[in-house]
């Protein structure tokens, strides 16, 4: 009697292998393109609150936006009408919150949205806050983060 040798042959694992490549190739850039989507919705709901809570800030402190010198500690601390220390008002946040394509949680005020200097630009006359990465630089069929 001859006995029946179990196993699967060197072609059968070979097939196995190139549709688990094929699958591979598909699935891979659909997780790339879910977290470059759930950073844009990060940096979206960032944004959102950085501006309510300058508006809040304004509302509290006379129409006058924080100054940028301070704009940490009056963000994160509690200030008084003049927006010195004190305790009449705020804290408005927790922390700065980190751009999620820059990693930087800065603020730089150079007027030139999108040269990475930090990770938000704020403009201290007006109050506007934007995203300060070239995401849009890197990527050009990507938004431009600056316009959010």
């Amino acid at each position: 009697m001859k006995a029946k040798k179990s196993g699967f042959t060197l072609v059968e694992i070979l097939i196995v292998v190139v549709i688990l490549g094929i699958l591979a190739a598909i699935v891979i850039p659909q997780f790339t393109e879910a977290s470059t989507e759930a950073k844009l919705s990060s940096l979206c709901t960032d944004l959102q609150t950085l501006r309510s809570q300058i508006e809040l800030y304004k509302v509290q402190h006379n129409d006058t936006p924080p100054s940028f010198a301070n704009f940490t500690a009056q963000m994160t601390g509690q200030t008084d009408i003049t927006g010195a220390v004190g305790t009449d008002f705020g804290p408005y946040m927790q922390k700065i919150a980190v751009n999620q394509f820059n990693n930087l949680a800065t603020i730089s005020n150079d007027g030139n949205i999108g040269n990475d200097s930090g990770g938000w630009e704020y403009d201290e006359a007006t109050g506007q806050i934007n995203a300060d990465d070239s995401y849009d630089n890197v990527l050009p069929a990507g938004p431009d983060h600056a316009n959010l």
